[in-house]
């Protein structure tokens, strides 16, 4: 069963109602319906992303996540970090406030940074452990290039595989740019040397990330979900 259901998602929420299908059939496919996962939204905020801001390709990303959070955590709304050179804000998108949410908040912060990973993975750490949540965090981070402090960011990853977090990194932008080269790497650091289990993905959404239709966003978001699910629940990082 979804953690939220399809009437209340109709009564709060109606213009997400698609995205809660397609999110519902893809978890069905991928075998992860009835789990239940604290899910997070990071969001890059340098200044190369101001035209995903600007024609809509950042609030979409939040509209599709949290018709996928409903789907696996029942409190109808998704934490969101912002992030450039370091955390520009932390606040949350819910059901009933979604539309046009990320416009009201980034129009309040002001100068848009570098890229800088490893703060915003802290703040996502923070905010896990101060919730005391039971169930593991699923994690959608956006970026449109790769982190000036590669080796913090590095160093986050490798520490937080201990903890029941999975990173799903998403590119936004040319799929053959330099500037992704950081996270194909990440993405293939070496377990056990490196860390105790392999815990993110990544994938490219393109220069167009709206293009990408809801199920095949889906399916790349939660496709490496269940395989980090079997590997930490063997190290106990999951109960």
């Amino acid at each position: 069963m979804p953690a939220i259901s399809l009437s209340k998602v109709q009564e709060t929420a109606p213009a997400l109602v698609d995205l809660y299908k397609a999110a519902g059939a893809s978890l069905d496919k991928h075998g992860l319906r009835g789990q239940r996962a604290a899910v997070y939204l990071v969001v890059d905020h340098s200044g190369s992303m101001r035209p995903y801001y600007k024609d809509g390709s950042v609030q979409a990303l939040a509209d599709r996540v949290l018709g996928l959070s409903a789907q696996l955590d029942d409190d109808g709304s998704v934490p969101v970090v912002f992030f450039s050179t370091g955390v520009d804000a932390v606040t949350e998108i819910g059901l009933e406030d979604h539309q046009g949410r990320i416009d009201r908040v980034v129009a309040g912060l002001g100068h848009m940074g570098k890229t800088d990973y490893h703060l915003a993975m802290d703040a996502v750490i923070d905010h896990y452990l101060d919730r005391g949540a039971e169930a593991p965090a699923f994690v959608v981070f956006q970026t449109d290039g790769g982190p000036t402090g590669r080796l913090a960011a590095e160093r986050y990853l490798c520490k937080a595989a201990r903890l029941p977090l999975f990173w799903q990194f998403i590119g936004f932008g040319d799929p053959d740019s330099k500037q992704f080269d950081f996270l194909r790497r990440l993405d293939e650091l070496a377990v056990p040397g490196r860390r105790v289990v392999d815990n993110a993905g990544f994938f490219h959404a393109g220069p167009d990330p709206r293009a990408v239709s809801d199920g095949e966003l889906y399916d790349r978001l939660v496709g490496e979900f269940p395989q980090w699910l079997v590997a930490a629940r063997a190290q106990g990082i999951v109960p």
